[in-house]
This record gives structure tokens, sequence and C-alpha cells, in this order.
């Protein structure tokens, strides 16, 4: 969970520029531990589905997360409820990035990190054609390249970066990851009728019932995110800095079903972003988020962040 600058963290910064290493780090967690009691009285009374989100973040601490958010664990709990035919194709699980050998994988396929929120490398042959790599040092990017741009030294040097950096940062923000096996995983590349990167529809369900979906297209080539209630009625609603459609996309044909595998996947927890894709003859999961964008949404107009937090019920406590 991100939070504006504060004079906490100024402090921290400073702490961290002139202290040796045992005290900067002992400091360090002194202060955390201070911005999290802060945190937590922040969100003691939340309304908006920001406030509701930060609040599940600072007390939701079931286990139950930390398999929603461990990509290899979150395929196990999909297959339990619903079954396997939901599943991209699994390739590979790596935890040595030096093990990724390219005489191993298809042509094309889709690489992440399976420890963290983003962390993604589409190997496709309809990837721009400047597209490259990034360079290790990228935090958690999401990029698709061509298999003939792929230069596997540094793809190994990216996953190894991945493999050795923690995400989500402790009890304060996205704590679930925390616990997470750092792992590389590889699967299919999904791909629609076209051949392109299909559409990503996020279906955003509250104790059960689906409430919103979110239609994330054109991922890697002029960005669209539209928002619909469930009978697709389209919603005069931006998330910054992604735009919405000129004119409304028209409604899946699998609209019910996607509806129906959301909640039948959302309906142990209070809230659960649950991300699908429709590749024509199936329809095939992606990912299940606890704490989506980081539990910080820009919505335009802003009044439409306490529109989604009156559709949720928070428990009155989380066992």
């Amino acid at each position: 969970m991100k939070y504006p600058p504060t004079a906490m963290s100024r402090v921290r910064s400073a702490v961290a520029r002139v202290t040796p290493d045992a005290l900067r780090q002992r400091t360090r967690d002194a202060l955390e531990a201070i911005e999290y009691e802060v945190a937590k009285a922040r969100t003691r009374h939340p309304r908006t589905f920001s406030e509701k989100l930060r609040y599940k973040v600072l007390r939701d601490h079931r286990p139950l997360l930390t398999t929603f958010a461990d990509k290899v664990a979150a395929r196990e709990y999909v297959a339990a409820r619903v079954g396997e035919q939901v599943l991209p194709k699994l390739v590979t699980v790596l935890d040595d990035a030096r093990a990724l050998d390219p005489a191993l994988l298809p042509a094309n396929f889709a690489l992440k990190a399976a420890h963290a929120s983003g962390g993604i490398v589409l190997v496709t042959d309809r990837a721009p054609a400047d597209a490259r790599l990034p360079e290790p040092e990228a935090y958690w990017p999401g990029v698709a390249v061509r298999p003939a741009y792929v230069d596997w030294d540094q793809l190994r040097d990216l996953c190894g970066a991945w493999l050795g950096r923690q995400y989500g940062g402790g009890a304060r923000r996205e704590w679930a990851y925390v616990n997470v096996p750092r792992r590389i995983i590889i699967e299919e590349l999904l791909v629609d009728r076209r051949g392109d990167v299909p559409a990503d529809y996020k279906l955003f369900v509250f104790n059960g019932t689906c409430r919103l979906i979110q239609l994330d297209s054109k991922r890697f080539q002029g960005h669209r995110q539209d928002f619909f209630l469930p009978d697709w009625t389209w919603l005069e609603v931006d998330l910054v800095p992604a735009p919405s459609s000129t004119e409304p996309p028209a409604a899946p044909e699998s609209l019910a079903d996607l509806i129906r595998l959301s909640e039948q996947l959302g309906a142990e927890t209070d809230f659960v972003r649950v991300d699908l894709y429709d590749v024509g003859d199936r329809l095939i999961f992606g990912e299940l988020t606890s704490s989506p964008q980081g539990a910080n949404w820009r919505f335009k107009p802003e009044s439409f962040d306490a529109t989604v937090g009156d559709w949720w019920e928070l428990p009155r406590r989380y066992e």
C-alpha cells in the first residue's frame, strides 16, 4: 500500500542516509511499526472502496490471501473449486533463473514472477516490433516482446533479479505476498480469435456477488480500461492514467459464464478481483487479487470510489 510523502517517510529517508546498517534497520522497523498504527487509525471507519481496501490489507491476515497472491498456489485453488479446464496450460515452474532453457520452451509463452503483482514477459509474435526486454533493474514490468528479440542472458538476469526481490513490504503494505515462495512460472500464451493478446475481464466480487467489471483491452498498444455493471451498462468512469474507450465495447457472448465463474472463485471472501480471459473456445483464469492497484484507486470522477465502497459490506472482524 502506498501513501503520499509524510513527515515520517522523510525522517526514514534521512535516517537511511546517515546511520550504520544495524541501527538503520532497527530504526526503520520502529518507524514502520509507528506508521502501521497510524494507518490502522486512518482506516478505523472506512467508507470508500480505497479505504476499505486499505482496511482489508491491514486487518485481513488469513492464509487464503497468500494463496490468492501465489500464482502457483492459486492454480491449485482454482482447480479445486471449479476444475482444471479453466487453467492456462502450465509449461514449467522455476526457482533458479539459470534453469531457463529456450530449448525446453515453446516459441510463444507467458513468463511471470509467481510472487508478485506485475513482473510479466509475454513472448509473442504479435508484440510491437520495437519492443525489447527491460533491464534487470526494472522493478516489476509488464512487457511483450517478439521471440526474435529475446536476449536469453538478459531474460535470465531479469528473472534472477525478480527471484532476489520481495514484493509486498510487510504488514502495513501488501503483506500477503511476503510469504509467497519466490518462483518463475511459465504458462501457455493466451491469444484471442485474431491471435492477439486477449482482453482481460476483471470482475469485482463482493461477498460472493459480482458488482463491477473492468475491461482491459489493447494492453500493449493503446491500452484502454472500461467499467461496466454486471448487465454490461457502460459507466462514464476512468481509471487514471489509462483512458476509457471512445465507444462502448460490445458485451462478450460469455458474459453470464464470466460472472458465474467469478462468483464461484470469490465465494470464500468478502472481496476479491477475479481476472478472466475469453479466448473464444474457453474461459481462462488469470489471477485472484485482494488488493488491486496496491489499494490506491484514482477514479474519475472521484465520487465513484464511494459508490464502489457502498457495495462492499466489511465483516465485523476477520477470523
